[in-house]
C-alpha cells in the first residue's frame, strides 16, 4: 500500500498530524533526524531517522517505501536564531528541501504539503492577513520559507509538482488525549512559556511591550490549535489534485499576550509571575489571519476557537508530559 511519508514527524506539529493522519486510516512513515524532535512522540508508523542533507539516506527510505506523497515540516524555525546564524537556515531548510524534491521526482513522487509560515508576509499592511498580502520576510527563517515556496511554483510549471503550502500563524496546544505534545529546547513559544514560569520552571513571563496600538497594550496574536493545523494538512493532502498554491491557517481571533496569560491562570488556578519589558524590535501590534481561502479550498474550520480551551490541553500536557 502507498504511504504519506511525513517529514519532521517526529517534531511538534509533525508528530500531530502523523496522528491524525493515522486516526483516518493513512499508512504513514515518518522521516526525521531527530535533532529537534522526538522518537518517542512517533506512534502508529515506522520511524526512519535520515536528514534532508544527506540525499543517500533519504534515497534509501524512497527506495524501501512506496510513498505516494510527502508532507513536509522538517525546518529550524527559531527566528532569532536565523539572524544570527542565517547559513544554517538556507543550508537547512532550502537545500534540504531541494535535495527532498530530487530524491521526489526520482521516484515519480509529485505531491507535497508544506509547512510554511505567516512570517513570509513580514510587517503586516493591513489586517486581517490573506493569501494576496505582500510577502516581504524580515528574517532568514520567513526568507528560507518564501524561497521554498518560490521553489515549488517553478517545479510546478517545469515538473508538474503538486503542491500545497500551509502558512501558520500561532500553533499552540496539545492532543487532546495529552498523548504528545510541545516539546521544544529552547522553548519559544508564549503559551509553553506562561505555563513553566506558572509550574515554577520558570522565574517568571517577560513580557515586551504593554504600549501597544491594541486594546489592553500587548501584541495581539492568532493562536491555531496544533489538532486544526494537523487537519488542515490531511484535507490539503484530498484537495492537492483540485487546488496548487498557498493557503492561511489561522483562526481569525485575535489574542493579547494579557489575555493569554489571564487565561492561562483561569486554567491552572495559579497565578503566573510577570515582567513588563521595552518593545522587542520587529515585533508588529496586530498579526492575524484571514481564513477564508482554507474554509473554501480545504473545506476547513478550527474546532478550538476559545483560547481557554486551548491553553487547557496545553496544561494537561504540561503536567503529565512524557519527553
Amino acid at each position: 500500500m502507498k504511504k504519506i511519508l511525513i517529514v519532521g514527524g517526529a517534531g511538534y506539529i509533525g508528530s500531530h498530524t502523523l496522528k491524525h493522519f493515522i486516526e483516518n486510516k493513512y499508512e504513514c512513515v515518518v522521516l526525521d533526524n531527530l535533532v529537534c524532535g522526538h522518537a518517542e512522540a512517533v506512534m502508529g508508523a515506522p520511524l526512519e531517522k535520515a536528514d534532508l542533507l544527506d540525499k543517500s539516506s533519504l534515497q534509501k527510505v524512497f527506495d524501501k517505501h512506496d510513498i505516494e506523497a510527502v508532507v513536509h515540516f522538517a525546518a529550524y524555525s527559531l527566528v532569532g536564531e536565523s539572524v544570527v546564524n542565517p547559513q544554517k537556515y538556507y543550508q537547512n531548510n532550502v537545500s534540504g528541501t531541494i535535495n527532498l524534491l530530487d530524491v521526489m521526482l526520482e521516484h515519480g513522487v509529485k505531491k507535497i504539503v508544506f509547512s510554511s509560515t505567516c512570517a513570509t508576509y513580514g510587517n503586516p499592511q493591513y489586517m486581517p492577513m490573506d493569501e494576496k498580502h505582500p510577502q516581504s520576510p524580515i528574517n532568514p527563517y520567513g526568507q528560507t520559507k518564501l524561497i521554498i515556496e518560490n521553489i515549488f511554483k517553478d517545479y510546478a510549471k517545469a515538473y508538474g509538482l503538486k503542491y500545497i503550502a500551509l502558512r501558520y500563524f500561532n500553533a499552540a496546544g496539545a492532543a487532546r488525549d495529552g498523548s504528545i505534545g510541545e516539546s521544544h529546547n529552547p522553548e519559544s513559544h508564549l503559551i509553553p512559556l506562561v505555563l513553566k514560569a506558572i509550574k515554577g520552571e520558570r522565574e517568571n513571563i517577560k513580557v515586551f511591550g504593554n504600549d501597544y496600538d491594541t486594546p489592553d497594550g500587548t501584541c495581539l496574536r492568532d493562536y491555531i490549535h496544533v489538532d486544526d493545523l494537523a487537519a488542515a494538512h490531511r484535507l490539503a493532502f484530498e484537495k492537492i489534485d483540485d487546488f496548487c498554491g498557498a493557503i492561511n491557517l489561522g483562526t481569525g481571533i485575535p489574542t493579547s499576550v494579557k489575555e493569554i496569560i489571564k487565561a492561562a491562570e483561569d486554567v491552572t488556578g495559579k497565578i503566573c509571575p510577570v515582567v513588563m519589558e521595552g518593545r522587542r524590535a520587529g515585533d508588529p501590534a496586530r498579526l492575524y489571519a484571514d481564513n477564508k481561502r482554507a474554509q473554501e479550498i480545504l473545506g476547513w474550520k478550527p474546532i478550538y476557537t476559545q483560547i481557554g480551551d486551548i491553553i487547557q490541553t496545553a496544561w494537561n500536557w504540561e503536567i503529565n508530559r512524557h519527553f
